[in-house]
């Protein structure tokens, strides 16, 4: 009886020993997998943070590796000043305006205290780099000849021209890592186009589409723009150009009064610089007899538009601003 009781003890005893081993062994593994299932997280984590921090832009001078959301973005371009505003996002640098300089009206203080950086010709690379920027947003039109030090200074991307406001904000979205509202801004436009579209169409009848001419006078010559940033956005609402306006170069010179038949339209969208030589020539070639003849003279169709926003500014505010102005013409509810 004593031996049994001693061989049940010893048993007992035994199985308490494995069963420790087994909890020990068991915590063990629990802190093992709990360890790789904090490595694998920290893996994913990383690798998301690798492909949103490390993106490879393509544009017009090539390919650009940008690390995360740049944050101090100097721009280049008007439309690039401009739709970085509707962005949310405000530059460190911008290029001086062509005219109300330093920067247009229409943004009103959104670039108080906004470093200006020289002009959009001639940008000043020393005061670029003193910002310590980390985007630069160019265009190839203005600096191919110094895209290379730009991007010596900081990433560089660079659209094509500087009109094309849709492309622009595709860029800078991209660019920018925010291509989420580079994509509510387009979606938006879209919206108001084909509201646009409609509404003068239901209004107008067989009477639309338009021949429009878009016209500039200078203190030595006029101007009709086939094309750029006013010409783009009536296309794309529907007008059209008079058959002798259908090429895509930006438009022509007029040097001679004798041209003025070449303006014909049946609506004259005209923005002129403010000074006392081009009023001159305007009034000149308007009191002329063959503008007289012309359609929208005779309709009564002749508009005086305003030049920043219709010609000079280039950014997607711009074009709603010209938008709006088109729908008020025309007596439509936005």
């Amino acid at each position: 009886m004593v031996l049994n009781t001693y061989k049940q003890f010893k048993l007992f005893g035994l199985i308490l020993i494995m069963a420790f081993v087994f909890m020990l062994a068991g915590c063990g593994n629990t802190e093992q997998e709990q360890v790789q299932d904090q490595e694998q997280e920290q893996e994913q984590t990383n690798g998301e943070e690798n492909s949103d921090g490390a993106r490879e832009i393509t544009h017009a001078m090539g390919t650009t590796e940008i690390e995360g959301t740049p944050e101090r973005i100097v721009t280049l371009y008007q439309g690039a000043t401009d739709s970085i505003l509707e962005f949310g996002v405000t530059p460190v640098g911008v290029v001086e305006s062509w005219v109300q300089q330093p920067t247009y009206e229409y943004l009103g203080d959104q670039l108080e205290g906004v470093q200006i950086v020289g002009t959009e010709t001639q940008p000043n690379l020393e005061e670029i780099a003193k910002l310590n920027p980390d985007l630069i947003i160019a265009s190839k039109l203005r600096h191919e000849e110094i895209y290379a030090q730009l991007s010596e200074i900081a990433p560089t991307v660079s659209h094509e021209t500087v009109f094309d406001f849709q492309g622009t904000v595709e860029l800078m979205g991209q660019a920018m890592n925010k291509e989420d509202k580079a994509n509510e801004l387009l979606t938006n436009w879209e919206d108001r186009v084909a509201d646009f579209k409609g509404k003068v169409s239901e209004k107008l009848g067989d009477e639309w589409p338009t021949n429009v001419s878009i016209l500039n006078f200078r203190a030595d010559h006029a101007r009709i723009y086939f094309t750029g940033f006013a010409g783009s956005i009536l296309a794309e609402l529907g007008f059209t150009r008079p058959e002798n306006q259908q090429s895509e170069e930006w438009g022509i010179q007029l040097t001679d009064k004798e041209s003025i038949p070449e303006m014909n339209a049946d609506v004259f969208y005209i923005f002129n610089e403010e000074d006392p030589a081009v009023q001159q020539t305007f009034e000149e070639w308007t009191n002329h007899p063959l503008w007289a003849n012309l359609d929208a003279v005779k309709n009564d169709q002749v508009y005086m538009v305003d030049e920043v926003i219709w010609n000079m500014a280039g950014g997607i505010k711009a074009a709603n601003l010209m938008l709006d102005d088109i729908y008020d013409r025309f007596e439509l509810e936005k």
